[in-house]
């Protein structure tokens, strides 16, 4: 079993590459939507994501099932940390009202 000092950087690991996984998808769909060809945005962006991703958690979680689960949790943080970051509130209408 792997002592806490380690799980600690592979937690980090996970949060790390969460955070590149999903600030890249952010990236990736605001480039897309403005782009002429959002296909190839949406597919190489894809593709590098998942790779890169993929080879982090390769790295990280190594033969022990300890490491993998806190790479995975780290990985989970960030997603929620990153959905946060990014949320945008859509602007409200003028005279538009909500249902009472």
């Amino acid at each position: 079993m792997p002592d806490v000092q380690t799980l600690i950087m592979v937690f980090t690991a996970g949060a790390l590459l969460g955070a590149g996984f999903f600030g890249g998808l952010w990236w990736t769909v605001r480039r897309g939507l403005a782009s002429a060809n959002p296909a190839l945005w949406f597919f190489g962006g894809f593709v590098l994501r998942m790779g890169i991703t993929l080879y982090g958690f390769y790295l990280a979680g190594g033969t022990e099932w300890q490491r993998w689960v806190a790479c995975l949790a780290g990985f989970i943080v960030a997603r929620i940390v990153v959905g946060r970051l990014t949320r945008t509130i859509p602007p409200i209408a003028e005279g538009a009202r909500h249902a009472s």
